[in-house]
């Protein structure tokens, strides 16, 4: 009898066990509950953003390899050929030929107009580069904050549990158990959080090479104007705003924090 009765404890214990194991990655979720769903969300999020601008951000759609050396002998000529670099900037049709295109529809103008029209359009295309990375930013600060809040729900679940049971005095399997569910929040939160952090801080990188590339292009393109038209890069040399102006690059404008 005795025997019975310890196999049908030890059955029991072993089906408590059971319950208990993670065997895959729905488990892992279920036994979460409710707070995985806002989780899962900013898993999806994180996904979404991260293949889109992986996608968006590849240097041969930003600045083709071949753009430059093929632009520049469209502006020896000034306004004689300033049709033929506006056309070879329309077919390219990425960030760095809008940004150039900006300038070049204004070839004849003072080279100041040029450069403000160069460096407002550069401000515009590096924005849409760095559109949607805050979403990233945001998953990463709030992923951790949603997880404690499931862990503490959790843990409140199970001392609760504890409470109300007669038999808990002794039973510490009964509190570790609620434990052990309210953990797995926090753990959803930090697996879902970190990635999100480390591909903004990439794509943030990317996105700021992009920028000293497109920089080097404009600076050029500004050089080649000036030289086909014969205008001076900066007209009035005596202006107290010139020597900053000579540091300034045409694209940056701020625009990378």
């Amino acid at each position: 009898m005795d025997m019975m009765i310890n196999t049908l404890a030890q059955a029991a214990a072993e089906a408590d066990t059971a319950s208990m194991a993670v065997g895959s990655v729905w488990d892992f979720v279920i036994k979460g509950g409710w707070m995985m769903i806002p989780i899962g969300v900013c898993s999806l999020v994180v996904l979404a953003v991260s293949v889109e601008r992986a996608i968006t951000l590849r240097k041969q759609d930003v600045i083709p390899d071949d753009f430059e050396r093929g632009l520049l002998p469209t502006l020896d000529g000034g306004l004689r050929t300033k049709r033929e670099a506006e056309a070879y900037c329309e077919r390219s049709d990425t960030p760095i030929s809008r940004i150039v295109l900006a300038g070049v529809e204004r070839i004849g103008r003072p080279m100041e107009t040029i450069e403000k029209h160069m460096t407002s359009t550069g401000e515009h295309e590096i924005f849409r580069l760095r559109r949607r990375l805050r979403a990233l930013s945001v998953v990463a600060a709030i992923a951790p904050l949603l997880g404690l809040v499931g862990t503490i729900f959790g843990m409140i679940k199970a001392f609760q549990t504890v409470a109300l049971s007669g038999d808990a005095l002794g039973k510490t399997e009964l509190l570790a158990e609620g434990i052990y569910e309210a953990m797995i929040t926090t753990a959803a939160g930090l697996v879902v959080a970190i990635p999100a952090l480390v591909l903004h801080h990439w794509f943030a990188a990317k996105i700021e090479n992009l920028t000293r590339l497109m920089d080097a292009v404009c600076i050029s393109v500004v050089e080649a104007i000036s030289g086909a038209t014969g205008q001076s890069e900066y007209e009035d040399v005596e202006d107290a705003h010139s020597e900053s102006a000579r540091d300034t690059y045409p694209v940056r404008g701020g625009a990378i924090g």
